[in-house]
This record gives structure tokens, C-alpha cells and sequence, in this order.
């Protein structure tokens, strides 16, 4: 499990990311303490390579509080891979995915929506 220091201090424990064969969503798992209905988690996609995770934390924290922002690079090249998620407070979160699904940053026209939970994969043990 990675550990990552977020912009306003916060201590992130991300446990994965794939994405929904059937919507071809990215999915997360909930990090404990997160089964509040209050936080929403965000995803955040079609990110220029160059957006790191201050500029993400201060693109939404135009809409409200943010809990956290991380943009999430390669575990071997440490780059980009173009998506990142951001935890918001539950109204904050839907005003900012309205204002901000399509919104064009670098060119790029972003893909912003409620992340859905990953689901846990059954086999063999993974480290």
C-alpha cells in the first residue's frame, strides 16, 4: 500500500486503482474511515501529464473543502498516468463535478465523476 502526503498535510493510504470492465470507470476501495456519506471521493480524468497534485487540490478547492487530491503516477517511471481522485465534502463534491466535467485544462477536455468503489479480487494472495 502506498503512503503519499497530500497538500494540506493529510496522509492518504491508497489501496489500488483498475477500472469497471462494464463502464470502463476507474474504481477505488474505500480507505478506512471513508464509509461516511458525508466525504465523496472524485475521479479526475484525461489530466494533462504535466498536473501535479497542488494544481488539482487548488482547481477544486474552488468549489469547497478538499480533504485531499492525489495524482497518480506509474509505481516504476513515477509519471503520470493522466488521472487522479480528490476527496471532497458530499454537496461540495456534486457543485464541483457539474462545474468541472468537460472543463478544458491543457488542452484537454477533463473527465470528472464520482469514483466507484473497486471491488476486492478474489485468488491468490497480492502483495
Amino acid at each position: 500500500m502506498e503512503v503519499v502526503t497530500r497538500p494540506p498535510g493529510r496522509t492518504v493510504n491508497w489501496t489500488g486503482v483498475g477500472v469497471s470492465s462494464d463502464t470502463q470507470t476507474p474504481m477505488y476501495r474505500l480507505r478506512p474511515g471513508l464509509e461516511n456519506d458525508s466525504v465523496k471521493k472524485i475521479y479526475v480524468g484525461n489530466l494533462p501529464w504535466t498536473t501535479n497534485e497542488a494544481e488539482l487540490h487548488d482547481l477544486f478547492s474552488a468549489y469547497g473543502n478538499v480533504h485531499s487530491a492525489a495524482v497518480v503516477s506509474d509505481r516504476d517511471t513515477g509519471r503520470s498516468r493522466g488521472f487522479g481522485f480528490v476527496e471532497m465534502d458530499a454537496d461540495d463534491a456534486d457543485k464541483a463535478i457539474n462545474a468541472l466535467n468537460g472543463h478544458d485544462i491543457g488542452g484537454r477536455a477533463l473527465r470528472v465523476n464520482e469514483a466507484q468503489e473497486r471491488p476486492r479480487r478474489s485468488g491468490p494472495n497480492r502483495w
